[in-house]
């Protein structure tokens, strides 16, 4: 699984693990399929647990929570997450400060 879908889960559930699979496929932009199939693979890996509302009368009403080891693997994926945005921001300023030179030179070609 991608790691920055189990990064974005993650942070996600920590700030609305309440949140039910539809709505989390929702916000993360990815099907309810592959939304399952990511908080299984959480599940298994230890790092959230489900919990059931006590007094729901809804039977399927279950929170995400992050467990410790959740919240040491998110702080972990965080700093991967950061550096490969700043390096893709680094690039991306890098390709920009070349096209504006390369359009400022035939701009002066062209007028």
């Amino acid at each position: 699984m991608n790691a920055d879908t189990q990064f974005q889960a993650l942070r996600l559930l920590q700030t609305s693990p309440q949140l039910n699979q539809r709505e989390i496929a929702q916000a993360l932009g990815v099907s309810l399929g592959t939304a399952n199939y990511c908080l299984k693979a959480l599940l298994d890996k230890g790092w959230i647990k489900m919990q059931n509302f006590m007094g729901s009368k809804n039977k399927l009403a279950y929170s995400y929570l992050l467990t410790p080891q959740g919240i040491s693997e998110k702080a972990e994926l965080t700093t991967r997450f950061l550096q490969r945005k700043v390096a893709e921001y680094e690039k991306l300023h890098a390709e920009i400060a070349v096209l504006t030179t390369e359009a400022e030179a035939h701009s002066g070609v062209l007028a």
